[in-house]
C-alpha cells in the first residue's frame, strides 16, 4: 500500500492512464468513497472517479445524522438498528470532529398511536442495542409540565409528556470529502469531474471504463481488474438492461431560522403518520424528510407540496413556532436507491444492504444508509477480492482516524484550536464551526490568515463561514466551481439569505490568486 498525504487532494488524470488498477470505483458519494478507502487500505491499487463533485448527489442531501434509526424498531428491524448504532460509535471514534452527539426530544400526545409504555420500551431497547460505551446520553422521560417548561412551543393540548434520547449529527458533504482524502492517503487515485461514459468489455467481462474529463473535455480509458459501480441512483445508466430492479425514493428537506434558545432536535409525526426531524444545524433549523417515489434522480427537486407538508407537520407539533413559507431559507432533495419491495408505505421499505454482480467483474450495491456505509463497504470490497480470486484481508478502516481527527480529549483540543483561530482574528462562532468541519486541518487555515489577515472575515455576516475556508477549498480540497464551495465545502448557499456574497466571494478569491470554473 502506497501512503500519501490526505491533503491536498490531487486531481492528476495522468495517473489514471498510467496503470491497470485492481479496482476502479465509479461514483464519489459516501459509498464510493468508503469503498475506495477500504480497498486501498487493504492494499489494492484503486482509482476513484466522480462525474460531478464529491458527495454532490444524495450524499450531500441527507438529514445530516449518524443514527441508529429509532423508527426502524417499529418495523422490527432490530439487526439494522443494532448495526447502525455500532457504526455510530465507530464513526464517533474515528471522526469526533465530524460526528457530534445531539439530543432528540420526542413529544407524545393522546391519540390512536400514542403508547408511552411501548415508546419507553423501545428507547430502553435502543440504549441496550448501542452496547458498551456510547457517545450519547441514555434516554429520559418527561411529564407534560416538565416538557413544556423546557420547550414552551410544544403543543400542550392532549400532551402526555415525552422522551429525550441521543443520536449524532454530522456534515454529510464534509464527511464524504474526508473519506476521499483518506482513500488518497492510502494510495488511491481520486479525481472529480470525471464522467464514466461507458463500460469497457472483453470476452463478456467488464475490464474498465471509458472516461471523460468534464473540465477539459478529453476522453481516455482506464482499465481495471474489477469495477465497482457506486453511482447510487445513477448506477443503472451505465448498466442498461443489466441494471437490477430498484426503487428510487426522494426525500426533501427545508432550511428554516433557528429556534431561539433550543439546542435539541425533535422527532415529530406528520398528519399521515410519517415521522420527520426538526434539527438545529449551523445556526439554522433543518426540517425533513419527505418520502415519495421517483423514476429518475433528476427528479430530486423540492416542490411546494412538500414544503407545505413539512411546515404543516411543524405547526401541528410545535405550534409556538409560527413558521410560514416566507420563512424558508432554502430547500434541497436527494434520492435513495432501495431494494424494490412491495411495501405498504415508502417508510417501511427496508434499508437493508445487498451486494450484487450484474455483470462479470462488475460489483454494485443496493440499499444501505449513510450511517452504515463504512461497514457496508467492507462487504463490497470482500466481494471484489473474491472476484479477484483472493482471500480478503481484514478491514482496518474502523481503527484509523479520518484525516483531521484530533487525538486525545476532543473538548481540550477544540478549545486550543478555537484559541488559535481567534488569535488570527476569526470570531468565536466561526472558529468553533471551523474546528468541527476541519479538525486539525484548521492549522492550515490559520496559516492562510496569517499571510492574508483579510481572509478572517465572514463571507456573510449572518453565517459562520470565512473567506480563508473558500481559498483553502480551492487550493487543497479539489473544489472547482462556486457550487463546490458554497454547497459542499461549506453549506453557505443553504444558510444565507444575503445574495450579495455571490459577487464578493469570486472577487476576493481572484485577488487571492484562486480561479473558479463554471
Amino acid at each position: 500500500m502506497v501512503m500519501n498525504a490526505a491533503f491536498p487532494l490531487r486531481r492528476d488524470l495522468s495517473l489514471l492512464a498510467e496503470q491497470r488498477f485492481d479496482l476502479l470505483v465509479i461514483g464519489g458519494g459516501i459509498y464510493g468513497a468508503w469503498t475506495a478507502y477500504d480497498a486501498a487500505s487493504r492494499g489494492l491499487s484503486v482509482a476513484l472517479v466522480e462525474k460531478y463533485d464529491w458527495g454532490s448527489g444524495t450524499s450531500s442531501a441527507s438529514s445530516k445524522l449518524i443514527h441508529g434509526g429509532l423508527r426502524y424498531l417499529e418495523n422490527y428491524e432490530f439487526g439494522l438498528v443494532r448495526h447502525a448504532l455500532k457504526e455510530r460509535r465507530t464513526l464517533y471514534g474515528i471522526a469526533p470532529h465530524l460526528v457530534r452527539p445531539l439530543n432528540f426530544v420526542l413529544p407524545m400526545w393522546k391519540g390512536p398511536r400514542a403508547n408511552p409504555l411501548m415508546i419507553s420500551a423501545g428507547l430502553w431497547l435502543y440504549d441496550a442495542l448501542a452496547l458498551g460505551s456510547r457517545p450519547v446520553q441514555r434516554h429520559r422521560g418527561y411529564r407534560p409540565r416538565e416538557l413544556l417548561a423546557e420547550y414552551p412551543f410544544v403543543d400542550p393540548e392532549r400532551l402526555l409528556g415525552g422522551f429525550r434520547y441521543g443520536d449524532c449529527q454530522e456534515d454529510d458533504a464534509r464527511m464524504t470529502l474526508s473519506v476521499v482524502a483518506a482513500a488518497q492517503s492510502c494510495g488511491a487515485v481520486c479525481a472529480n469531474r470525471v464522467k464514466a461514459e461507458r463500460l469497457l468489455m472483453e470476452n463478456g467481462a467488464v475490464v474498465g471504463a471509458e472516461l471523460r474529463d468534464e473540465l477539459d473535455g478529453g476522453c481516455f480509458a482506464v482499465r481495471a481488474k474489477v469495477v465497482v459501480n457506486a453511482a447510487g441512483p445513477w448506477a443503472g445508466e451505465l448498466l442498461g438492461a443489466a441494471a437490477p430492479k430498484v426503487k428510487l425514493v426522494k426525500g426533501t428537506h427545508l432550511i428554516l431560522p433557528a429556534i431561539e434558545g433550543c439546542k435539541e432536535a425533535f422527532l415529530l409525526t406528520a398528519r399521515d403518520g410519517r415521522v420527520f426531524f426538526v434539527i438545529p444545524w449551523y445556526g439554522r433549523t433543518l426540517v425533513g424528510t419527505t418520502e415519495s417515489s421517483v423514476t429518475h434522480p433528476a427528479q430530486a427537486i423540492p416542490n411546494e407540496e412538500e414544503t407545505r407538508y413539512l411546515l404543516a407537520g411543524v405547526r401541528k407539533g410545535l405550534p409556538g413556532i409560527a413558521w410560514s413559507e416566507a420563512d424558508v431559507i432554502a430547500s434541497f432533495a436527494g434520492v435513495r436507491m432501495l431494494q424494490a419491495e412491495d411495501a405498504g408505505s415508502l417508510s417501511k421499505l427496508t434499508r437493508e444492504f445487498e451486494v450484487l454482480q450484474p455483470l462479470p467483474r462488475l460489483v454494485m450495491h443496493v440499499g444501505g444508509k449513510y450511517t452504515t456505509s463504512r461497514h457496508d463497504s467492507i462487504g463490497i470490497v470482500d466481494t471484489v477480492y473474491r472476484v479477484l480470486g483472493q482471500r480478503p484481508p481484514a478491514s482496518v478502516t474502523h481503527q484509523r482516524p479520518l484525516p483531521g481527527a484530533p487525538q486525545g480529549e476532543f473538548e481540550s483540543w477544540q478549545a486550543q484550536a478555537i484559541g488559535e483561530l481567534a488569535a488570527c482574528g476569526v470570531d468565536l462562532e466561526a472558529s468553533r464551526w471551523l474546528s468541527l468541519r476541519h479538525g486539525t486541518v484548521v492549522s492550515a487555515i490559520a496559516r492562510l490568515i496569517q499571510e492574508q489577515p483579510e481572509l478572517a472575515a465572514r463571507i456573510d455576516p449572518q453565517v459562520p463561514f470565512i473567506y480563508a475556508e473558500a481559498v483553502h477549498a480551492l487550493r487543497e480540497e479539489m473544489a472547482h466551481s462556486l457550487d463546490d464551495l458554497v454547497r459542499r465545502r461549506m453549506p453557505l448557499s443553504l444558510l444565507s439569505r444575503d445574495p450579495h456574497w455571490r459577487q464578493r466571494l469570486p472577487e476576493l478569491l481572484a485577488s487571492a490568486g484562486c480561479r473558479l470554473r463554471a
